[in-house]
């Protein structure tokens, strides 16, 4: 309690203590464990809590209710919670739901259908898991078009590179499979000890563990193909896990110095070739697939940096529909497509092409410079009133809000146009 400063009519103690449940409930990837004695087995509700190690003798109410702290649902994928027993308390357990159900006002018909206090099976309940979740990814991915090789998953999950609409309009399914693929990843790290207990034979196992490891590597080329970057923490349990399990750790081998680095930012690091031979085994042993891959995260990029500036990632569109069209075409040699393609990732990636006036040295002068006819010092002379006249934490306030606006009027006279360049200035995170 050193460094614990008392909040008002609290002592240090209980201070302590509401910031350690409030982290525990809000923060679980940073609070993952919590050692109590005789604390938080009533009135204490964390939904993230999935497992709970007992040490100490409990019965009836005490030990239902204590019980209850991991029966929380925090999401889609927390179907129930664990329960670690140091106590040999499961007869009590049965006992105090017993008590607890025969308590409960239920009527005949109710009780006949579900209390929805259960105590069920692990392994039985775990291979259940296990098989429902490949058979809802195998489903999942049935609409595929045959052979089914890497290309084809790539365009089922990402769509056509020609379609500017398409990589979106395709980003449920690809989501549905991340969720797929983590749902299947999680049933078989809860049995993957017990195999054999839970009825699996060898030639079963076998098939179960070859699908994790296709449906694995298919997640990474899909999120490779889209230019989209997973936020791996939620799925940081289950890989430590299987790393744990299968993976021998020898010496740290470097592959590839970029380690999460986005697939346009190698290209600008390393150059467009380099850049290929890091993709995965299942996309650049395929220039079809290469370059489908390379122009989807061309498209991602624009459709995230559009807001920031208008005409200039609208020109950029329009340049990359004509070199998918010279590609699809033939009308272009592979090399030189990537010649052509790389100078684009640069232009995308840094928002500004070789003839951008040296003036215009940030990202909100360059958007100004695009989105006001490509006036260098009205672009300046703006960039300078805002930066001049914007009070502090304005986004989201509207008197402040209107502050900035009556700055950009008094340069450019015309209300439309305040509120068109407004929008853009709002996206520039430099102001």
């Amino acid at each position: 309690l050193k460094n614990v400063a008392a909040k008002p009519n609290k002592s240090k103690t209980e201070t302590y203590e509401d910031d350690v449940k409030k982290a525990f409930i809000e923060q679980p990837a940073n609070m993952k464990l919590l050692i109590v004695v005789d604390k938080l087995l009533t009135g204490f509700d964390a939904p993230s809590c999935s497992y709970l190690y007992i040490d100490k003798s409990m019965q009836d109410h005490g030990l239902f209710q204590a019980i209850c702290r991991v029966n929380r649902l925090d999401s889609d994928d927390k179907t129930f919670g664990y329960i670690v027993d140091y106590k040999d308390l499961f007869k009590n357990v049965e006992h105090a739901l017993t008590v607890y159900t025969e308590e409960l006002d239920y009527d005949a018909e109710d009780e006949a259908t579900d209390s929805d206090i259960l105590l069920k099976d692990r392994l039985k309940v775990g291979r259940e898991r296990l098989e429902a979740a490949l058979e809802a990814i195998e489903l999942l991915c049935e609409p595929v078009k045959s052979p089914k090789d890497h290309l084809d998953y790539q365009r089922y999950f990402c769509g056509n590179s020609e379609i500017a609409d398409d990589l979106k309009e395709t980003e449920v399914k690809r989501h549905g499979l991340y969720k797929a693929t983590v749902v299947f990843i999680r049933a078989y790290a809860n049995i993957t000890d017990e195999m054999d207990a839970a009825g699996y034979n060898a030639a079963e196992q076998k098939h179960i563990k070859a699908r994790l490891e296709f449906y694995l590597k298919l997640r990474e080329v899909i999120r490779k193909a889209s230019g989209e970057v997973i936020d791996l923490k939620a799925y940081e349990a289950d890989m430590r896990y299987l790393i744990d399990h299968y993976i021998q750790a020898t010496d740290a081998k470097v592959v590839s110095p970029f380690k999460d680095m986005s697939l346009l930012d190698v290209i600008v690091n390393i150059g467009i070739d380099e850049a290929v031979d890091n993709l995965p085994e299942g996309i650049k042993g395929n220039n079809e697939a290469v370059s489908e891959t390379i122009e989807n995260n061309v498209r991602s990029k624009i459709i995230k940096s559009h807001f920031l500036d208008p005409v200039y990632f609208k020109e950029m569109s329009t340049l990359l529909d004509a070199l998918i069209k010279q590609r699809k075409k033939q009308a272009i040699k592979y090399a030189d497509y990537l010649k052509k393609m790389d100078a684009l990732v640069r232009k995308v990636q840094e928002g500004k092409k070789d003839d951008t006036p040296s003036s215009l040295n940030t990202t909100a002068k360059r958007a100004l410079y695009h989105n006001l006819g490509k006036d260098e010092s009205l672009a300046v002379t703006l960039d300078n009133v805002v930066n001049e006249r914007k009070p502090a934490y304005w986004r989201g306030n509207q008197a402040k809000e209107n502050t900035i606006k009556q700055a950009v009027y008094d340069v450019l006279k015309d209300v439309d146009e305040v509120e068109r360049i407004f929008e853009i200035i709002k996206q520039q995170q430099e102001y």
